[in-house]
């Protein structure tokens, strides 16, 4: 049973958030679910943006009238990844019997990538392009899309890039511009089409957009409400989620 790469290190760096897959399973719900892991509504569905995104198909679905709310449910997919998670689960309990392999357990964790970066896409490298100092990298993500990078070529032989290899697309959520379904997007620039799922006011500031894609991964982006107004954005709209190459960070796995 293959997983991306970048899945597997989050079922060792984050194993909370894989176990959320479990309550989802029992709960049925997002609102129970969220309790059972002693995590908030929204750090649930943060959780499941994060999981759906590394995965090479969403792991959990929305469902209609689910039990206390917020619905969702494992697609086939996540009951796969949840049925591995056991069973290393069970594998850890068996191989790590002392304090100091469990230390060196989370020292594992430790070294492994962690990022502030509010996107996190799983994809693989589908070319390579010098230019100068720098390369242009195309990458595939989930559900056919494709975004391009640009890096150093120092950083493309540090990375040990090539064709065909996974790679981690990481996008902070300010880098994100946000226009309407019918303007034209920047030259150059990376431009993604989704749909608005929900817009979270912030407190005094920006709020949070979050934007769903053809592939069903989830982008969050930032934007003052004035702007959101102007555009005419709103919940339920088509959106058009543009951002320059330079602002895309590529990290590969350890």
């Amino acid at each position: 049973m293959s997983l991306p790469p970048s899945l597997s290190q989050h079922m060792v760096r984050r194993p909370h958030r894989i176990a959320l897959l479990q309550h989802i399973a029992e709960q049925g719900s997002i609102t129970r679910a969220a309790k059972s892991a002693g995590l908030s509504y929204k750090a649930a569905w943060d959780a499941i943006d994060e999981l759906n995104n590394l995965a090479l198909k969403p792991l959990v679905e929305r469902s209609v009238g689910g039990r206390g709310g917020g619905g969702a449910k494992l697609s086939a997919e996540g009951e796969r990844v949840l049925r591995l998670y056991q069973r290393l689960q069970a594998l850890q309990t068996q191989l790590l019997e002392t304090p100091e392999e469990s230390s060196d357990l989370a020292l594992l964790s430790r070294l492994m990538l962690r990022t502030s970066a509010r996107n996190q896409l799983h994809g693989q490298v589908a070319s390579i392009t010098p230019s100068g100092r720098n390369d242009m990298i195309g990458l595939t993500l989930a559900g056919g899309l494709s975004i391009n990078a640009q890096i150093t070529h120092d950083s493309t032989l540090r990375l040990g890039l090539e064709k065909g290899a996974d790679v981690f697309a990481l996008i902070k959520a300010s880098w994100l511009e946000l226009l309407p379904p019918d303007q034209s997007a920047t030259p150059g620039h990376n431009c993604l089409n989704g749909k608005i799922e929900e817009i979270l006011d912030g407190e005094d500031g920006p709020s949070e957009v979050r934007i769903a894609l053809s592939s069903s991964q989830i982008l969050c982006a930032v934007a003052e409400p004035d702007r959101l107004n102007a555009l005419k954005l709103k919940v339920g709209s088509n959106v058009k989620v543009q951002f320059a190459p330079s602002y895309v960070l590529i990290g590969t796995p350890l």
